[in-house]
């Protein structure tokens, strides 16, 4: 079962270095009573942390399955939240333990809001499917889906005490539902674009919506029983006599258009222009709705406070004698004043809570993996903003593009574009924090003392992990520094660069002028000038060897003493991105930017082996210490095991969301690392439990099964159809191959036939024998060939028509001399049955087709008769035999003794009745 070589599963154990994802809202959480606006939820990739902004850390996680994080919505009550993911499945979790007992699957794709109703007994989500779903959590089952809207639901909000629901969708409209009848009565058309957001305002009485332009709408909510206090009693209804018949039809059409005000009537009432330009990306009120929060795509957030109507009274009245009448006037429709504080980076989400004493905080996610509160006395006259904490240690602000494993498997380091930062592997804790510039390659210096980068300007920087500081920048390369690799020795490294160069660095101490004491340095002693960009430089383990993958889609090999060139590695057809070399120095493993890996021998150059390995470019590769097994990590987010011995696919590790950067393996391959543009950095680790083949590959192909039957919208086609599809497909290969052989060796006996005709008596003879002993195995050689085919009939439905003709006027000439008549009439009769519309249309078939019909009937009639006679022959000494001889055949003996059987049976079960 494929134990002959053990293989070791490598699981998920962490996730790390992501403080929030940019795509689920931040919101505030309340944890066991504690303080209001202490705790914040996002988005981590599949999970969900709970953060402690005054502490800055991690208090709790929500652990998911698979699929990403898209929403999450608190209750009410503050002891659960509601979280939506990609997949559509929605999740309840309990803020006490962090489990979760409630889930709901109704959507097809990714879930785009969650809302809770004022009692958190019902629950309203909307998704990327366009449908509205209202759950009841109470009894954990939906009760209603609403359909209606043509993209995706952007917003929906429950009314306090009204059964009525509201949602806005990318589509351009906001639809009003009647949950007691679960239709939509009213649809506001007033937005020329997405509506990305909505807020309920002025006890319900008011609605603002927020869409790709600059404008806030404010809509009127009037509801039936103020409008009914305003029009006075409600009239009385007469009974209908038949003089009224012909006015009730004229009126018919004025009720049907005021069917819809009968529940409320929604009028536009004004707009607020923002300071942003672009469309608005969120738009939240806190809990009291006197606060309303906008922001766009830009560093601007903007506040606003709802003014009752008698503030709006009171402003009005001072502002009418200093502002135009315009403005005054737009004032006046609004009723509402905006305050903005500029927040330093890009916000993606918003979060407020009005707290105690006027106070209202904001929490932001901003797109560079950061939180941030603020604190705003919105009682001021002037409200300021005030920056209350800022989670940034725990991830870096832009991608992870290089990791590496300390000597000890203890620590690990990553860097990115503007820090370095040292882990603790088994506590997931920040060591150090250093900044740098943008770093692309790195490595730890023997004795994990001091750790060396290789930035995208060509500079080389060595820091001291003990101090957290800067020893020295050297500026290495003019162009960006790609690779870095240490040498088997532990004495030098070997820096790699776009400037063409590879340069080789030696170690040393020397003294520090301000300190007095020794620090590390590296010396320049040699240069490699090559012809292309160097992408990744490698050492061999026995110090013999230098790989260098060049822009050029080449890898060459150099001596290390004397850098003389040995080998050229080609066959990528872009540019090598990644490569290492085998611990005992035999095998050098390339990845590309053209999906495949390759894997060649050290002793001549051979390639070995050419796999299709990710469906996007092979952004890393690394072998297992002191193994022939290897990890490749690429762009389509997945991370996979191979046997550079057996050319197997082993295993594959997915959970990152985002392309994989790179990754890194402990020095005793017990721990893996890797990185993405998810901004995560994922541990993995080894286990001992072993991994058969067979089994890896059929659970695959379930999970493939069952991802397409989920999808519904694709056809489903299992994994076996595939094989056999590509099987008949290179049946019908061979069939085009063999007959362009045949003609081909037709083609040569017309020149030997005519050879023989030109020819002497001799030579004539000789030719004679050669021409008849080639066509008799040439007429055999095609018809052997569709004997061996298993799969006939289906090998030439996938027979393209150009080559059907040929076939037929070869099976006319088979079937005239006699040869395998029943083979190639049942070959014949298969093709004239599926091309049967080409093959009457094709004026140049006529002649063959009325030859083959005279052929076939002839010679069918001819078999037929051969076997009439032959079965005649054998049933007349069938007859002879068995009157000479009084014996029966085998036949009639079996029936006959079937029929004894039968008789004792029969006395059997009568004599079991009489007793």
């Amino acid at each position: 079962m494929g134990l002959t070589k053990q293989y070791l599963r490598y699981v998920a154990s962490a996730v790390f270095g992501v403080i929030g994802s940019q795509k689920a809202n931040i919101s505030y959480v309340t944890l066991r009573g504690g303080e209001r606006g202490r705790y914040v939820a996002v988005a981590a990739c599949e999970h969900v942390f709970i953060w402690d902004v005054r502490k800055g850390e991690k208090v709790l996680i929500l652990q998911g399955q698979k699929h990403e994080v898209t929403f999450i919505c608190p209750s009410p009550d503050g002891v659960h939240v509601a979280v939506g993911y990609e997949d559509g499945a929605v999740r309840i979790f309990s803020l006490l333990n962090g489990e979760t007992n409630v889930s709901f699957n109704g959507h097809k794709s990714a879930v785009s809001i969650i809302q809770y109703d004022a009692l958190g007994a019902r629950l309203v989500t909307g998704s990327k499917d366009t449908d509205v779903i209202v759950w009841d959590v109470i009894n954990e089952s939906g009760l209603y889906r609403l359909k209606g809207h043509k993209d995706v639901v952007t917003q929906a909000l429950f009314l306090k005490d009204k059964n009525l629901l509201v949602t806005c969708s990318k589509d351009s409209f906001v639809k009003w539902w009647d949950l007691d009848t679960q239709h939509c009565f009213k649809t506001l058309v007033g937005h020329r674009s997405e509506v990305w957001g909505m807020a309920l305002l002025n006890r319900e009485n008011r609605l603002l919506t927020g869409s790709a332009d600059s404008e806030l709408r404010a809509w009127d909510i009037r509801y039936l029983e103020q409008v009914s206090r305003t029009e006075g009693e409600p009239k009385v209804k007469k009974g209908k006599t038949l003089l009224d018949e012909d006015e009730d039809e004229d009126k018919q059409e004025e009720e049907d258009e005021s069917l819809e005000d009968r529940i409320l009537s929604c009028k536009k009432a004004g707009s607020i222009l923002r300071e942003a330009r672009d469309r608005v990306v969120s738009l939240r009120t806190d809990t009291k709705n006197r606060i309303v929060a906008c922001h766009g795509n830009d560093s601007v957030l903007e506040l606003f406070t709802v003014l009752s109507e008698e503030e709006v009274q009171k402003k009005m009245t001072k502002k009418l004698k200093k502002a135009k009448k315009k403005a005054a006037k737009s004032q006046e429709e609004t009723g509402e004043e905006a305050a903005e504080p500029v927040v330093e980076k890009i916000p993606t989400w918003v979060d407020c809570l009005s707290c105690a004493g006027g106070e209202l905080k904001v929490a932001l996610l901003l797109q560079n993996n950061t939180v941030e509160t603020y604190s705003l006395k919105t009682l001021d006259k002037t409200p300021t903003a005030n920056k209350t904490a800022r989670l940034t240690l725990g991830g870096h602000r832009t991608d992870v593009r290089t990791l590496a494993f300390s000597s000890d498997n203890l620590a690990v380091l990553s860097a990115s574009g503007d820090t370095v930062k040292v882990w603790n592997r088994s506590t997931l804790q920040v060591i150090r924090t250093m900044a740098c510039e943008y770093a692309l390659c790195s490595l730890f210096v023997p004795g994990d003392r001091q750790i060396i980068l290789g930035t995208k300007s060509g500079k080389l920087q060595i820091f001291e992990l003990a101090s957290g500081s800067l020893l020295e920048t050297v500026d290495a390369h003019d162009g960006a520094l790609w690779s870095l690799c240490l040498a088997p020795d532990q004495r030098a490294i070997v820096s790699g660069s776009a400037d063409k160069t590879v340069k080789f660095w030696d170690f040393e101490l020397i003294k520090d002028k301000e300190s007095g004491q020794k620090r590390l340095t590296v010396k320049h002693t040699r240069t490699l000038q090559l012809e292309e960009d160097v992408l990744c430089v490698k050492f061999s383990p026995d110090h013999r060897l230098l790989a260098v993958s060049l822009l050029d889609c080449t890898v060459k090999v150099f001596y290390t003493d004397t850098l003389k060139f040995f080998l050229s590695l080609y066959g990528h057809k872009l540019p090598v991105l990644c490569l290492d070399i085998s611990h005992d120095s035999t095998l050098i493993a390339t990845g590309s930017a053209d999906r495949n890996v390759k894997i060649w021998g050290l002793d001549f150059g051979d390639c070995h082996r050419s796999m299709f390995a990710h469906d996007d470019s092979v952004m890393f590769l690394q072998f297992v210490p002191k193994t022939h097994l290897f990890f490749t990590a690429g762009k389509d987010r997945k991370i996979k095991q191979w046997d550079a011995d057996k050319f197997e696919h082993i295993q594959t590790l997915e959970g990152h969301h985002r392309e994989v950067w790179c990754l890194a393996i402990s020095p005793n391959g017990d721990h893996l690392v890797s990185s993405s543009h998810d901004k995560s950095l994922r541990l993995w680790e080894r286990t001992r439990e072993p991994i058969i083949l067979e089994e890896e590959r059929e659970m695959e192909r379930e999970a493939e099964f069952e991802e397409s039957m989920a999808k519904g919208d694709v056809p489903v086609v299992s994994s076996a159809f595939r094989f056999g599809l590509q099987t008949f497909q290179l049946n019908a290969e061979r069939i085009m191959e063999a007959l362009e052989i045949y003609k081909a060796e037709a083609r040569k006996m017309e020149d030997h036939k005519y050879a023989c005709e030109h020819a002497g008596k001799e030579t004539e003879t000789k030719l004679i024998v050669i021409f008849l002993l080639c066509s008799v195995h040439l007429t055999h050689f095609f018809l052997s060939f569709l004997f061996a085919n298993s799969e006939l009939e289906v090998s030439l439905l996938v027979l393209p028509f150009p080559y059907i003709p040929e076939l037929l006027q070869l099976f006319s000439s088979y079937i005239q001399q006699g040869l395998e008549v029943e083979l190639v009439c049942r070959c014949l009769f298969f093709l004239l049955k599926i091309h049967f519309g080409q093959i009457s249309s094709n004026q140049m078939l006529l002649s063959v087709i009325d030859e083959l019909r005279t052929n076939t009937l002839s010679k069918v009639r001819e078999i037929r008769d051969v076997m009439g006679f032959n079965s005649a022959a054998l049933q007349f000494l069938q007859r002879e035999i068995e009157s000479k001889e009084d014996v029966m055949f085998f036949a009639d003996a079996t029936g006959k003794l079937e029929e004894k059987k039968k008789k004792r049976r029969k006395r059997e079960r009568a004599i079991l009745t009489i007793a």
